[in-house]
């Protein structure tokens, strides 16, 4: 697996979470993996080993010295070492800037890939995640097309997230060596621009996202970010296979961050859980007797905090309670900050994340909100259900798949009057207990753990492996 993030090493979002898990639950099925990432300067190396020195990459006349190591985790985890390119402040930049030379920096990553694939791990299949291993499938279409290494090797594209795409000027081809030839519509071509992320659309062996109906939506004009046409041409070796998650991690009865362990069979701990946040947020006691909703999310229009913030005045009628924890874009931060002043002791924020905090907000709050515009996949839904926190979510992508009728409530249009009349409905069942109890149990009884989604990718490994 090549990736630009793997948990717990390198982490800016869900991707690092599937990397992270994923090979892990895959030895179960049978296979053997390997990942390999940037050696970013956050990541200490103490504990891992050398295990290639000073590999040479040449783009023309520069020449990028790499060195590999091999992190202590429970598979190999190649850590690719370049300073110059690694050791920064941010993964992909600063100050909500972009590094101007990321193509270059994950065109290495692609190469050292290629490298440790030929000296040290012998893949059958290259799975490739998002943009920044986009160029693994463009590479091995050009410039080691007639390579007798990887004559035989498959190539899978995986995307977690179309809205982030790798984009840069035509120029950038040259500086990463990349035959010009791909520039081209249904090559690396992006009016007018080089897409990596379509390096990966267009020339890998397979493709797939991470959730079926996220597979269906990105090929449709309203969901394909200019892509969807890529996307269609390639849609019979697109599939989509749900994420899991890990609940050694990520369940109220072995959690240690929360004050109170529960499960389906006892949700006394769950008042507990409820109380201890009302009262970290600083709630008045009657929130006990009401709906807490909770939110731990980017605050971004993809993640819907548009329509939170067109419905706030009719959230606080419902005679609710809220409780918010994130990051985002900074119109967004001050909507939350201006709500909890205008709305103190019923809506209260916390701008920031604190891991400690997200498990404290899933486990005590009894709703969780999450309106996306759009959700790949999406994760604290799932946790949610888990938790006995009932989802209230918009009908896209994972959100659909994951939440059905009986564990949780959707709505379709993208609005605030949408939101709200699906907060209604959910207000109305919270006030019979006994119902509500149910709902609970029901959504904590559902298993979206990583083995039947590593069981899913493993034959699809096979699949690409046997030619199929």
């Amino acid at each position: 697996m090549v990736s630009s993030e793997a948990a717990p090493l390198a982490k800016t979002g869900g991707l690092a979470d599937v990397v992270g898990a994923l090979p892990a639950a895959l030895r179960g099925c049978g296979d053997d993996v390997a990942v390999i990432i940037p050696r970013y300067g956050s990541i200490d190396l103490k504990g891992a080993r050398r295990v290639y020195d000073r590999v040479p990459i040449h783009f023309g006349p520069a020449r990028y010295d790499v060195s590999i190591y091999q992190a202590a985790e429970e598979f190999p985890l190649y850590l690719v070492d370049c300073p110059p390119l690694y050791d920064r402040k941010g993964f992909y930049g600063e100050s909500g800037i972009d590094y101007p030379d990321n193509h270059i920096r994950f065109a290495v990553l692609a190469r050292a890939a290629l490298a440790a694939a030929r000296f040290l791990f012998a893949p059958r299949i290259f799975h490739c995640h998002d943009w920044q291993a986009g160029l693994v499938p463009a590479y091995l279409r050009t410039t080691f097309a007639t390579d007798p290494t990887f004559v035989d090797v498959k190539t899978l594209f995986t995307v977690h997230n179309l809205g982030y795409q790798g984009l840069f000027p035509k120029t950038a081809l040259a500086d990463i060596a990349l035959d010009s030839g791909v520039y081209r519509p249904d090559g690396m071509e992006f009016f007018g621009r080089v897409s990596l992320i379509k390096g990966g659309i267009a020339f890998a062996d397979a493709l797939n996202t991470v959730s079926p109906a996220y597979a269906r939506e990105i090929q449709t004009p309203e969901y394909g970010f200019g892509l969807d046409g890529a996307l269609r041409a390639r849609g019979d070796v697109l599939t989509g296979i749900l994420n899991g998650v890990d609940y050694r991690e990520w369940s109220p009865d072995v959690d240690p961050l929360i004050p109170a362990n529960y499960s389906a069979d006892d949700l006394s701990g769950k008042r507990v859980c409820k109380e201890r946040l009302v009262g970290e947020f600083g709630l008045p006691r009657e929130a006990m007797d009401r709906p807490l909703v909770g939110i731990v999310s980017r605050f971004t229009r993809q993640k819907g905090t548009d329509l939170i913030a067109a419905a706030a005045a009719g959230l606080v009628a419902e005679d609710l309670y809220i409780v918010a924890l994130g990051t985002g874009d900074p119109e967004y931060e001050e909507f939350f900050r201006r709500m909890a002043a205008e709305y103190p002791g019923r809506i209260a924020a916390l701008i920031g994340f604190d891991n400690g905090l997200a498990h404290r907000i899933e486990a005590g709050a009894d709703m969780f909100l999450m309106p996306s515009r759009y959700e790949p996949c999406g994760l604290n839904q799932i946790y949610s259900l888990r938790y006995g926190t009932v989802p209230v979510v918009r009908s896209t992508g994972g959100l659909d798949d994951t939440i059905e009728e009986g564990t949780g409530f959707k709505f379709a249009e993208y609005s605030g009057e949408a939101l709200l009349a699906a907060v209604r409905v959910a207000v109305r069942a919270y006030a019979d207990q006994e119902l509500w109890h149910a709902m609970m149990r029901r959504g904590m009884q559902k298993d979206f753990s990583w083995r039947s989604s590593a069981c899913a990718y493993s034959a699809l490994y096979r699949r690409l492996a046997g030619g199929a």
